[in-house]
């Protein structure tokens, strides 16, 4: 293999995700249909911690719904590190979400009957049935990250919102996915805790080299992501350094 095919190898498996002309068609074919994205293209590779922006209704649920392959495209093509998402059976996305992706839900969907430690446990325990003793102990590795240690055998229902969240956080992490994407993960945080939170992502994007795409209303925490993609009436209106964002999209 040539030298430039080597490089061009190792560039594309840095690209953990990537849409090219992507769009999402509700109803098609009926008076009640809704074109709400158009025409999506972008790539994010590993380690990027990026921001995902846009007024209510602009799309960015659905888009993360798509890049999650909880909902499929219209149209476009979806890559999840390198294996093409269209064509693939409902299983085979499945096998590939649980396999490459974590996630963050502003409501964290935490099961009060479990403990700390099986809620983390629970991407696991659905892929094997029990997880192995190396995985549990990664588990506690990344509640201890989180400052849950001491937690971790009791109720999540006995802990705080933000507490609850990094639980979340932990649980997205413990499959050591390629991609974390994270739906206001800070929406119902008072601002010291989503602080608290947000740079939980931050260090965990440098530490473990994964994707974070973080949809968010909040500038404060859109500001801090080194890029930021504006969404406005389903079509990227910016993708750039947060820097750079133009004021009046702010």
């Amino acid at each position: 293999m040539s030298k430039s095919a080597v490089l061009a190898q190792a560039a594309e498996q840095q690209v953990v995700l990537q849409l090219d002309m992507l769009n999402k068609i509700f109803n098609a074919g009926t008076p009640l249909q809704n074109h709400v994205l158009h025409d999506i293209s972008l790539q994010v590779s590993r380690g990027e911690l990026v921001a995902l922006v846009g007024t209510s209704g602009s799309g960015k649920s659905t888009l993360l719904n798509v890049m999650g392959l909880l909902d499929v495209s219209s149209s476009g093509e979806l890559r999840i590190q390198g294996h093409r998402v269209q064509g693939m059976t409902e299983q085979q996305r499945t096998q590939l979400r649980s396999e490459s992706i974590g996630f963050v839900f502003q409501f964290h969907h935490l099961i009060s009957a479990f403990s700390v430690l099986d809620n983390v446990l629970m991407p696991l325990m659905l892929r094997y049935g029990k997880p192995s003793k190396e995985q549990i102990a990664y588990a506690e590795y990344l509640l201890n990250e989180v400052g849950l240690a001491q937690f971790m055998r009791q109720s999540t229902n006995r802990l705080s919102g933000g507490q609850q969240q990094r639980v979340a956080i932990a649980r997205a992490l413990v499959t050591k996915p390629a991609l974390v994407l994270a739906d206001e993960p800070t929406g119902n945080l008072d601002t010291q805790t989503a602080d608290e939170v947000f740079r939980l992502f931050e260090r965990f994007n440098v530490e473990h080299q994964c994707a974070i795409v973080i949809v968010t209303h909040d500038p404060r925490l859109s500001a801090r992501c080194p890029r930021t993609i504006r969404l406005t009436d389903g079509r990227i209106v910016y993708d750039g350094p947060s820097a750079d964002l133009p004021s009046l999209f702010v």
